[in-house]
């Protein structure tokens, strides 16, 4: 009887000063509901957006930041390093390297007579890894996969054809970037 008493308390239907439908506002840049962009890694970049293209909205979230801050409105180191509730959010924010754009090819030895070409150096061009290495399978019918943090290595010695493929796929790669490091151990 206790399982009526609790269902009869709970309101079915709409509830009164609610104004229906209930519209959500979502951010440009983070795609989650604006309340929710503190909690993503590149916060300022949701700042940005919100002061850009709802600046309502964006000035309701300044005043609320304001009187969580403390006294002084500015944040502790503490706040900052401390892991807010809901796990460690949707991804980290990624590092640019301002090393050279060099995409480098090699040979490897895989038993006795077998080989891999490793393919490194694609992702700094902003190219996915892994439908690169999907495009290289199918394009020499073989096994091939991303291996690493910025590596592809595909079954085979397919490295010289890889100097005309890869400009003719990508054509932001010219051929002077390809660099051939011969054979190497692995």
């Amino acid at each position: 009887m206790a399982a009526e008493g609790e269902s009869s308390s709970l309101a079915v239907g709409p509830q009164p000063g609610v104004k229906y439908p209930i519209s959500v506002l979502y951010c440009g840049n983070c795609t989650m509901p604006i309340e929710y962009c503190e909690y993503y890694p590149e916060y300022d970049k949701c700042k940005q957006w919100l002061e850009k293209n709802l600046p309502r909205e964006f000035e309701k979230m300044v005043k609320l930041g304001e009187g969580d801050d403390g006294a002084d409105g500015a944040g502790n180191d503490d706040d900052k390093k401390r892991q807010k509730r809901g796990g460690k959010g949707m991804m980290k924010a990624k590092k640019k390297d301002d090393s050279p754009k060099q995409v480098t090819v090699s040979r490897a030895p895989r038993g006795k007579k077998k080989s891999v070409t490793v393919v490194t150096g694609l992702s700094t061009f902003d190219i996915d890894l892994k439908v690169a290495a999907k495009f290289f399978g199918t394009k020499f019918a073989c096994g091939s996969s991303v291996t690493g943090d910025d590596e592809i290595v595909i079954q085979g010695d397919v490295k010289d054809e890889l100097f005309d493929i890869i400009p003719e796929k990508w054509p932001e790669i010219d051929e002077d970037f390809i660099e051939d490091l011969g054979d190497l151990k692995r």
